[in-house]
């Protein structure tokens, strides 16, 4: 600190940085001369990204020399902590003579005053901003180097070379403010500060644009913010509904990942990495974060791609918002939506809810009669006992399935009740259904195909007592009539046995697939199965039970006798003749085998009283159990499959993701950016390793750390754009010190060190 005064006093200008000698070798300050000259080592061979220019790179060598020159020499060393200890523990603020500054805080108060500072020469900042990033000082490092990349002063002495080659420094400062900005971004994703760490991304990505520099890191940063997109939208859909502005960037998000995949179910790629069944779940679980309305809009939107599954689940937004705000004429739009989806799938059982909604009994009664959702209907016909029709067990039906179903999926409706009396009684609702039009009701076209099913759906059989024109369905003369009643006795014959204490809800239905369901592709099945099973939990569907023959349906009357009588004789007499011919040749054949072994002369064993007839393997010795500790093989063991895993994870593979098998931090950071830079600039390393551990010893006091120290020899070339670079391969033998670190009974590496 001297010397920088007298340089400073002479007219020199010099930089004044937040560092001390001790953190940019990273050693505290009682480490031993050994340590200090391993950690000088080590720092010296790991090298920076290679996007940095020489001059960088040079900075950085310079200042690791300084460090380490001032720290070797005893004298130089106990006058610098001195210094340091003085600065580190002074409780009043310290007073210096003014100097010329080049690079300070954007304020005075960024620089805490009793932090250490060392000054340096203007050339030697981009090196000291270098290993400011290393030390994963980001936030320091972005006040720092942001404003050389902005107007101002910083910016004029950059440009008039002060801090070198204009160009090469502030592509330098550019690439190390960016780098600052994606690890501070990786850091608060996974801190759950999603926005956070898109603003650090989207700001890193900014400055690079700006300046149209290393493509490669754009690129980086961006798939990145692609792989962050589903996070962001669950954070800003969840804000309260007071953030309107937020809560509509996250919708656009939203529509932005479905617009690049094709629809909910398509198969497009957004590069979030998400499957299909991972985005469906995706869906479902963002699902409770919209209300009515926005799901509405967004769903309804896109079925019109079309989609099977934003349609059901547009319908199930029309049906909610529909009842819960007393509009039914969107619950008549989820009616039609349902018509379209009932050609391919069984959702008769929704139509008969939209049917009861609108007052439409005759087409609820219809659809029932063609559900072939069995516990359902059963559920109905229990809570329908004592009527002449099925509607007091719709009613409670569709109440159930509407509170615990549809409503608990949106923000808005998850406590709302539903009560059909109040739903009929509302003056609003009423004036519709008095005005919907019979052609509304239904269409000739719409349930064509729902009657070519009627062959393969058992019809619902009539309980006794209880007489009927379609299988215990009654014909309702007007819409106005059932409703009125409906509003005002609600449904008494199933609710006061429901609301008694004596029914349970309904159980979760699962839905059988419709007799055409065979001719529908793969997609439209699965989008089926996981729209039923809440979008993202496919479960195995029951088959669909046989439907009974026509024969087995009507009734057989006294005394008739079927034209097929002597038919069926004749195929019971053919079929108990066969049974005789295969009994008899069992028959013959086990006494054949019987006479043969009569006939055959028995062979005697030949058994010796000196030896077993057959092999007595030895006893085992029980395997000796397993110990994690560390020794010779297990160091060796270890550094070879670290060795292996690098040639993967650096090597034309790219495995990078086999590193978390072997290494812990800070290593496992450190490599994964190497490889990762290395995907990214396509290219790749051949290594070829021998090793020998020399020594090893575990902590004393924490048995779960270690030391070994092994002489490795490292062969190395580097395929640039698949040629070989002659002049960066290479062949060393090395001493490197591996620090161990042991976890779940497993040692992972969590650093190294080079020694010479």
């Amino acid at each position: 600190m001297l010397v920088s005064y007298w340089y400073s006093a002479l007219g020199k200008i010099t930089v004044r940085i937040p560092l001390d000698y001790y953190r940019i070798l990273g050693l505290p300050i009682q480490a031993t001369p050994e340590q200090l000259q391993q950690s000088y080592r080590d720092r010296a061979l790991q090298l920076p990204r290679r996007e940095y220019s020489e001059l960088a790179i040079a900075a950085r060598k310079q200042l690791l020399d300084e460090a380490y020159g001032v720290l070797r020499d005893p004298e130089q060393r106990s006058n610098y902590d001195t210094s340091f200890l003085a600065k580190t523990y002074e409780l009043e603020a310290e007073t210096q003579e003014p100097r010329p500054l080049l690079a300070v805080n954007p304020t005075e108060g960024d620089i805490d005053p009793h932090s250490p500072c060392i000054e340096i020469k203007p050339t030697q900042l981009v090196g000291a901003l270098l290993i400011l990033h290393e030390l994963g000082e980001y936030e320091l490092l972005l006040k720092l180097g942001r404003p050389y990349l902005s107007g101002g002063s910083h910016n004029a002495s950059l440009e008039q070379g002060r801090l070198g080659d204009a160009q090469l420094v502030r592509a330098d400062i550019a690439l190390t403010v960016c780098l600052a900005c994606l690890e501070l971004g990786r850091e608060q994703w996974q801190q759950g500060q999603y926005e956070g760490a898109a603003n650090s991304l989207e700001t890193g990505q900014g400055m690079l644009l700006q300046e149209g520099l290393f493509a490669s890191v754009r690129g980086e940063i961006q798939t990145d913010l692609y792989k962050l997109r589903p996070y962001r939208v669950l954070e800003l859909l969840a804000l309260p509904e007071a953030n309107i502005m937020e809560r509509r960037h996250g919708l656009r998000l939203l529509q932005d990942m479905l617009q690049e995949r094709g629809g909910i179910d398509g198969t497009g790629d957004d590069r979030s990495g998400l499957s299909i069944d991972d985005f469906l779940r995706f869906i479902q679980q963002l699902r409770s974060y919209l209300t009515s309305a926005e799901q509405q809009s967004l769903f309804e939107a896109e079925s019109h791609r079309p989609s099977a599954v934003a349609s059901y689940l547009a319908v199930y937004a029309l049906l909610g918002r529909g009842f819960a705000r007393r509009q039914p004429d969107l619950i008549n739009r989820a009616k039609l939506m349902l018509v379209k989806l009932g050609k391919r799938q069984d959702v008769h059982l929704e139509q008969a809810v939209c049917a009861l909604l609108l007052g439409q009994t005759e087409v609820a009664s219809r659809a029932l009669d063609l559900s072939q959702e069995y516990e359902s209907l059963a559920f109905i016909r229990e809570h329908s006992q004592g009527s002449p029709d099925l509607l007091p067990g719709l009613c409670l039906y569709g109440e159930r399935w509407l509170q615990t179903e549809v409503f608990p999926h949106f923000r808005d409706l998850a406590k709302e009740k539903t009560f059909l009396k109040d739903y009929f009684a509302d003056e609003q609702v009423q004036a519709y259904l008095e005005n919907l039009p019979e052609s509304s009701a239904e269409t000739a076209s719409d349930w064509s195909v729902l009657e070519q099913q009627r062959l393969f759906i058992p019809t619902v059989v009539p309980r006794t007592g209880v007489s009927s024109d379609r299988a215990g369905l009654r014909e309702i003369p007007t819409r106005a009539q059932s409703w009125r009643t409906m509003a005002e006795n609600g449904y008494q014959n199933g609710s006061s046995r429901g609301r008694g204490g004596t029914a349970t809800l309904v159980p979760t239905i699962e839905r059988s697939p419709s007799p055409d369901s065979t001719n529908v592709s793969t997609a439209e099945r699965v989008s089926h199965v996981t729209t039923r099973d809440k979008l993202g939990v496919p479960r195995t569907i029951p088959p669909t039970p046989k439907s009974p023959t026509p024969s087995e349906r009507l009734p057989r009357l006294p005394g008739s006798r079927s034209p097929n009588l002597k038919i069926d004789r004749l195929v019971l007499l053919a079929i108990a003749g066969l049974a005789g011919i295969s009994i008899l040749i069992f028959l013959l054949v086990w006494l054949q085998k019987q006479i043969q072994g009569i006939f055959t002369p028995t062979v005697q064993p030949i058994v010796r009283l000196d030896r077993s007839p057959i092999p007595i393997p030895s006893p085992e010795k029980p395997a000796a159990k397993a110990s994690s500790a560390l020794n010779q093989a297990t160091a060796k063991q270890v550094i070879e499959t670290w060795l292996t895993v690098k040639s993967k994870a650096l090597g034309q593979e790219n495995a990078v993701d086999q590193l978390n098998q072997i290494l812990a931090e800070p290593a496992l950071s450190r490599w994964r950016t190497r490889a990762e830079a290395a995907r990214a600039n396509n290219s790749y390393w051949k290594y070829q390793h021998s090793i020998a551990v020399k020594s090893f010893y575990s902590n004393t006091t924490d048995p779960n750390r270690a030391i070994a120290e092994a002489q490795v020899e490292e062969s190395a070339n580097i395929y640039e754009g698949g040629q070989l670079n002659q002049g960066s391969s290479y062949h060393e033998n090395l001493r490197v010190r591996y620090e161990l670190i042991r976890k779940d009974s497993k040692w992972l590496i969590r650093d190294m060190t080079v020694l010479k």
